[in-house]
């Protein structure tokens, strides 16, 4: 996987972020969902260096071979604004000040945090498969609540860690054909260690109090992302039938909103890598200078 790019373990401070990178041109961030790593970008990574692109690759803090810090009961050191801050750093390190990026899932919800937080280091931003959190849970139906039951269990302390750790081959269903061997191989190590379950679950339990509590602050202020926005959704996924049309609700968040469904399942870039690193590549590329 990731042949000719190169890989780091960059300390940030409170957290250790292991990242891949490679190519040349204009800089763009991949953001992995859960329970995924950065090797979900395998099969898309290398189009978009062919496309022309720096591309870099990072687990979120505590998934993969990343690190964070001690677990509290505010669960703010799994945050989405700590997670951001991570990329932010390790950006800088890598010698980008500005770049371009997309987030997956639960990645989407670090996109969204660091595109409002940190604008002038967002050129575009692209959002898969997600939504702000708070629209998901100011929408909540028993369809919603019966299909994404795992949010609410997830929160639960304690009980999510045993049940999971106790047979994770069981708990998470992956398919090394569909997501590629090494893929496969790195989440199933991944998922087999007690702190990455841990943080994983942190990353939830902020998505429902810290993570909530600052998107509800930039609704009230009326924060909106300023820069080109690109919302892809999976057609084989329930996004569109538990919602309609995503690029609806992200219109509410941001001013400049473009997209469309492509024909896969949830793990798009697994799935469909040419549509999607097509779609991204359209999407980023330069636009023409008028003069």
């Amino acid at each position: 996987m990731f042949e000719g790019f190169e890989t780091a373990q960059i300390d940030v401070g409170e957290a250790s972020v292991f990242v891949r990178y490679g190519g040349h041109g204009p800089p763009v961030v991949l953001l992995h969902g859960h329970p995924r790593t950065s090797a979900t970008w395998h099969r898309v990574a290398p189009l978009l260096v062919r496309a022309g692109h720096t591309v870099v690759c990072p687990d979120l803090r505590g998934y993969g071979r990343s690190r964070g810090p001690r677990f509290t009961e505010d669960h703010a050191g799994y945050s989405k604004r700590a997670v951001a801050e991570d990329v932010v750093a390790v950006m800088r390190r890598l010698g980008h000040q500005s770049f371009s990026l997309v987030g997956h899932d639960r990645g989407g919800a670090v996109a969204l945090r660091l595109a409002l937080d940190h604008p002038k280091s967002v050129s575009r931003v692209v959002f898969a498969d997600c939504l702000p959190l708070t629209e998901h849970l100011s929408r909540i139906t028993a369809e919603f609540a019966t299909q994404w039951w795992h949010w609410f269990f997830f929160a639960q302390p304690g009980i999510p860690e045993r049940v999971i750790t106790a047979d994770p081959d069981s708990w998470y269903h992956g398919d090394p054909q569909t997501m590629g061997e090494g893929n496969h191989e790195e989440w199933r190590q991944a998922v087999r260690d007690p702190d990455v379950v841990r943080a994983m679950l942190e990353d939830y339990r902020a998505g429902l109090t810290v993570d909530r509590r600052h998107e509800e602050i930039d609704r009230a202020a009326g924060r909106r992302i300023a820069c080109p926005t690109l919302v892809l959704w999976s057609l084989r996924d329930d996004l569109e039938d538990l919602y309609g049309d995503p690029r609806a609700i992200w219109r509410r968040w941001a001013t400049d909103v473009q997209g469309h469904g492509i024909d896969a399942g949830h793990h798009v870039a697994e799935q469909a890598p040419e549509d999607l690193a097509a779609a991204l590549t359209d999407f980023l590329r330069p636009i023409p200078d008028a003069g």
